[in-house]
């Protein structure tokens, strides 16, 4: 009997992981692949890179970057603009992330939720992640009006200047805050958006406070965008919910009631993932 769970057990693991599964030396590396690698999540974090930029921030010879960008070019990976001469992440990429989102069921389980919120506003509804220090646009349902917000899935945005981005970023550990914004200029889109340090950490107490967020045109002038967090069961911000619209429709007595929608539309998409929000911080303290 104990031989033939031995080798039922061998079997399962040829089925799954070869035998040397735990030897990570360099004879069960693929150098290539690895330095391939090493070049496509360096180039997921700094856009629109040079080839001599690419190859001085990696390490590499620019010959063997180029052909690591030549090869993921023709899988989709990356993508090269010649009017600026610089590489960037190519749509495939987002295409391969959103099987793990479909895998992790996010998305999926927000669709109804984005749906109902966009019927109930009127407002085009929108899901976002942090990715490197950016939003990343992962789902959106359009309302039907002829004005409408348009950031179709794997639209990438600073995260100061959007609503889902300060969602986020009030909910964030100071320590990773510290650290993201070091890596960052923020930058300015308009005369609206928040560049100054102390500002944009009051604002982010407000949120904290408040709930959501207002992107009040800090990114395109005439926009406003309304967003909350959701949280997972670790009581981590994970994604957010917003809404988004011409400043005509989403004027000042329509903040409240659309800000009280997006909340209770990622608590119904936090429940739904099994997540729960924070405990809340006396006086907010310690906090950006």
């Amino acid at each position: 009997m104990e031989d033939q769970e031995n080798r039922e057990s061998k079997t399962r693991r040829a089925r799954g992981r070869p035998r040397d599964w735990d030897d990570k030396t360099d004879q069960n590396t693929i150098k290539s692949l690895d330095r391939a690698m090493a070049v496509f999540e360096y180039l997921s974090e700094s856009q629109g890179k040079a080839l001599s930029d690419l190859a001085a921030d990696t390490g590499q010879s620019p010959a063997t970057v180029y052909r690591i960008l030549v090869t993921l070019e023709g899988r989709g990976l990356v993508e090269f603009n010649s009017h600026e001469q610089s590489w960037s992440i190519g749509p495939r990429a987002f295409v391969i992330g959103a099987r793990f989102l479909r895998r992790t069921s996010l998305v999926e389980r927000a669709r109804p939720i984005l749906r109902k919120l966009m019927q109930d506003t009127g407002e085009t509804a929108n899901l976002g992640i942090e990715q490197n220090g950016q939003v990343l646009f992962v789902s959106q349902v359009e309302t039907h009006a002829s004005i409408r917000a348009f950031f179709p899935p794997g639209t990438l945005s600073q995260m100061h200047a959007s609503g889902i981005g300060k969602a986020l970023l009030a909910q964030m550990d100071p320590d990773h805050f510290i650290r993201l914004l070091a890596r960052q200029t923020l930058t300015r889109f308009t005369p609206h958006t928040l560049v100054d340090l102390p500002h944009l950490q009051g604002d982010l107490r407000l949120i904290r406070a408040r709930g959501f967020s207002i992107d009040a045109e800090e990114r395109n002038l005439g926009m406003r965008c309304i967003a909350a967090a959701v949280f997972d069961s670790h009581h981590e911000a994970i994604a957010g919910i917003s809404v988004s619209g011409p400043t005509s429709r989403i004027d000042d007595p329509q903040i409240a009631p659309l800000g009280r929608a997006v909340m209770q539309a990622a608590q119904a998409l936090t429940d739904a993932i099994g997540g729960s929000a924070p405990p809340v911080v006396p006086q907010d303290r310690g906090r950006a």
